[in-house]
This record gives structure tokens, C-alpha cells and sequence, in this order.
């Protein structure tokens, strides 16, 4: 049988990956080791103090989680050896020069094996401190460009952004980048710099000083026109890299909100609490009875092997094709063509949680009610202040008058109202989100890789095959409970 042209393409690749310990990565490295074993190696670079540590973070974080499971029983006895030939953890930060290798010989070796870079580094933080998330999304970016343009044999930079870089734009959102004439990147870095300088000459405790950076970093994001430092800091990412990208061919992927995996390498995978999940736990188990958002406001969901194939496709094309004299954004998303709306999120989960309750620490099933939902942030404050806040400032008197008996109580409901405050002022933002991210580039991503002869199905990334009705209930909830949360 004749292999499809983008399994045949990754054969003999060497790939660098940043951001390997994170939830696309792994995918994307489960995905091309599966596919093609016969890869030449992917390096990936991992935070740790040497090459033995970045090695045990690649078994301890990456290749023993249940992803690799399907890999693993293909190859039996000898996937220990398919990873230890194929994949090699390089110890290294994107925050520095020459990616912090300070292993010179392994430094010229990857220069002169890398071939495709694929960075997909990012602290996902929407309120990171600003010199943090400055050194990551936006100058760690800069930095792993100028190392791809020191590698002998590259031909493609693949870079995975956001497509929330669009800040809180309205209608047709477009495959292109958002540029700001007026903006100085490099006095943001300054400024970060300074303000952190003031800071710590001010001698005040290591707690105070990230709190204060937060702040700022959020300060200046809304100051910019942007919601979060997050995006923020990607925006300006994606500025850098195609201001000086020079020759070096550049493709710039935004997904939307990624969840968990929808068919390969098997349905419902996730790692962690990503974005909407925060409000799916906490109202599973009884904690969130209630958020502000638009109804009728399409969620872009989309399932994280799709954004994969996106990633695959995208590099086998590229690469073959050399269409490089601008960059190439994708949209990766679900609003185009097949949206998932606010209001059948909540009758879904509504109904999943139903039918499957979550069973509390003192073995009692919880039940959940049907989310209220205020359709505007104001009615949605005044509530809490009437139903929670003023309440709470009244016990706080009770609990203090009967020296502290009630302190372990009060001390819960004000964390857990706390949290909610704090998760609806986070993603208001998206709750009210109407921007519809258009996708035209992927459209003909996806006809280009049929002429081809790209096997679509395994390769599928058609938002339009997406049953969200199965997805949430059968793969995407039960995965996310199922990680013992």
C-alpha cells in the first residue's frame, strides 16, 4: 500500500520542538511518531538544568502519559528504543540567546541537522506576569527566529499563536496579522524592565512584586486595546517574527480554545483545565451556579488532533511548495462553519451532569441545576454582591464575634466566591465574544493537501465533522474528569 504524501514527507525530517512539555506538543509529537517512525529525530527542548534532567522530564511528562499508550502497545519491546532513537530532550529556555544551549557541540549539531521548526513555547497565563510573559510569547519567539536563522537546512518556521491576537475585534475576523505602526515592542520591554527595577529596589516581599507585575502586565494590555496579557504578548509574538523573519519561510497557526482530542490517537484526551473546562468542573461539582455571557455567543471549540493535523498538513505543504513571500496564517476554529454556542454548552453539560453526577468527598452525588446565565456583566456582579458578597461580609461580623468558631466556613465561601469573580472578569472577554474567525486560508489548505493525494480523514482538521453533541457528552467531559480531578 502506498503511504499517504505527508506521512512520506516527515520521512528522514529533523524537527525542532519548543514547548514540548505542554498539551499541543505532546500531541504533535505522539502524532509524527506514529505516523512516521522512520523520522530522522525531533529534538525538543525542555526547561531543566541539564541534558540527564530534560531527559527525565521527556519519560516523566511526555512519553509515560496515556497519549503514548496506542504508540506504545504498536511497538511493545521496542518503543523504548523507537524513543530513545528518535526523540532527544535538549535541555534549553526560549527566554535566551541561542535558546539557553549552553552545550556548544550538541548547539552546532542541531544547527546543522534542524530542518522544520515548530514553536509552540507559550505561557497561556491571561494574567502572567509582564516580564514573564514578555520573555516567553513575544521575545522567546524572537529568539527561537534567530536560531532557525542560524540552522544550515531549515525551510519552514511553523509558529502556533492564538486567534484571540485579534484583541476584542467584532464581525469577520481575517487571516491576518494585526498590526500597531504606532507600537514600540522593544520599549514594552523596556518598560517591564523598569517597572521591575522599581520594584525590587523598593525591597518588598517576592509575592508583592509578581502581584504588581500582573497588574501591570494587565494594565498595559487593555492600555494597547487587548484584553489580557496573553494575547497581548502573543500579538506582539507574531509582530516580531514578521518584521525580521527575513528569508526564513514563516507560517503562523491560531486555534481558538483547544480541548480535548476528538478521534486520534483515541477520543477525550486532555491534560489539565483548559479555559471553559474551569467553568465545566466547578459547575459539575456544584460550585458554579451561575456566569455572565451571551447565549447566543459561539464558543470556538476545537479538539486538539485537529489542530494537529493542521500543524501536519500545513508543514507538508509549505515545505514542498515554497510559497513563502509573505507569511501564512491559519485560523484553526469551529465559528465559521459548525459553532458551538454558549447556550448549547450549557443545555449539554446540563444534561451530561444529569445523567452522570459528580459524587462529592463525603460520597453524595451533587446536583447540578441549569447554569444561570446574566446577559450582561453589570446584572451579573449585582447578583453576586446581593446574593454572596453582602451575605459574606455579615458572616465575617458572626465569625468574628464568636472568635473565629466559624472561620474554616467563611474562609471556603469567600475563596470559592473569590474564584468566581475572578474567572468571570478573566473571560468575559470570550462569554460575550460575537467576532467570527473567518478561514479561508484553511479552505484552501485543506484543497491543496487533497490535490496532494493527503489522506483527509487521517488528517482531518473539517470543522464541519465535528458532532458536538457526542463530543462533549462521550469523549470531551468524561476526559476531563477522568484525569481525578
Amino acid at each position: 500500500m502506498e503511504l499517504d504524501n505527508a506521512v512520506k514527507f516527515f520521512q528522514g525530517k529533523t524537527i525542532l520542538i519548543t514547548g514540548a512539555t505542554g498539551f499541543l506538543a505532546k500531541v504533535f509529537v505522539e502524532k509524527i511518531l506514529r505516523i512516521q517512525p522512520n523520522v530522522n529525530k525531533l529534538y525538543l527542548l525542555v526547561r531543566a538544568s541539564n541534558n540527564k534532567s530534560a531527559k527525565q522530564r521527556l519519560y516523566d511528562e511526555i512519553i509515560s502519559k496515556e497519549l503514548f499508550k496506542i504508540l506504545c502497545n504498536n511497538w511493545g519491546s521496542k518503543f523504548d528504543a523507537l524513543i530513545s532513537n528518535k526523540v532527544k530532550a535538549v535541555a534549553g529556555d526560549i527566554s535566551f540567546e541561542n535558546l539557553g544551549l549552553n552545550d556548544s557541540e550538541l548547539r552546532e549539531e542541531m544547527q546543522k541537522e534542524i530542518q522544520i521548526i515548530v514553536n509552540v513555547a507559550a505561557s497561556t497565563d491571561f494574567s502572567e506576569r509582564y516580564d514573564d510573559a514578555l520573555d516567553i510569547n513575544t521575545f522567546g519567539a524572537f529568539n527561537v527566529l534567530n536560531f532557525g536563522k542560524k540552522c544550515d537546512k531549515v525551510k519552514l518556521f511553523l509558529h502556533i499563536s492564538t486567534a484571540y491576537v485579534c484583541g476584542e475585534e467584532i464581525g469577520i475576523i481575517l487571516e491576518k496579522l494585526k498590526r500597531r505602526n504606532e507600537m514600540n515592542i522593544f520599549e514594552e520591554k523596556r518598560l517591564a524592565e523598569e517597572q521591575l527595577s522599581q520594584l525590587q529596589n523598593q525591597c518588598i516581599p517576592d509575592k508583592a512584586i509578581t502581584s504588581s507585575m500582573k497588574e501591570f502586565g494587565l494594565e498595559r494590555a487593555k492600555l494597547n486595546g487587548w484584553p489580557n496579557t496573553y494575547v497581548f504578548t502573543k500579538a506582539m509574538g507574531e509582530m516580531l517574527l514578521e518584521r525580521f523573519k527575513g528569508d526564513l519561510p514563516l507560517v503562523i497557526i491560531r486555534p481558538t480554545i483547544i480541548a480535548s482530542t476528538y478521534k486520534q490517537p483515541f477520543s477525550g484526551w486532555i491534560e489539565g483545565v483548559r479555559t471553559i473546562d474551569s467553568v465545566l468542573v466547578n459547575y459539575g461539582k456544584g460550585k458554579l451556579t451561575c456566569f455572565p455571557g451571551n447565549l447566543n455567543s459561539a464558543l470556538d471549540v476545537i479538539p486538539v488532533d485537529m489542530v494537529v493535523n493542521v500543524m501536519v498538513v500545513a508543514i507538508e505543504v509549505h515545505y514542498a511548495q515554497h510559497q513563502y513571500s509573505c507569511e501564512t496564517i491559519y485560523h484553526v476554529g469551529t465559528s465559521s462553519k459548525n459553532p458551538l454556542k454558549l447556550s448549547d454548552l450549557r443545555n449539554l453539560s446540563h444534561y451530561y451532569f444529569t445523567k452522570n453526577p459528580w459524587i462529592d468527598t463525603n460520597g453524595q452525588k451533587v446536583e447540578a441545576g441549569k447554569l444561570i446565565v446574566f446577559s450582561t456583566i453589570n446584572r451579573f456582579f449585582l447578583y453576586m454582591k446581593i446574593k454572596y458578597v453582602l451575605p459574606l461580609k455579615v458572616f465575617y461580623l458572626i465569625n468574628k464575634l464568636c472568635c473565629q468558631r466559624f472561620e474554616k466556613i467563611y474562609t471556603n465561601l469567600n475563596r470559592r466566591v473569590k474564584f468566581i469573580l475572578r474567572l468571570a472578569e478573566f473571560y468575559k472577554p470570550y462569554a460575550f465574544f460575537t467576532g467570527i474567525f473567518d478561514d479561508r486560508n484553511l479552505e484552501r489548505l485543506q484543497r491543496v493537501a487533497e490535490e496532494r493525494g493527503i489522506d483527509v480523514a487521517e488528517f482531518n482538521f473539517d470543522s464541519k465533522s465535528i458532532d458536538w453533541e457526542d463530543y462533549i457528552m462521550n469523549s470531551h467531559i468524561p476526559g476531563l474528569f477522568n484525569q481525578g480531578l
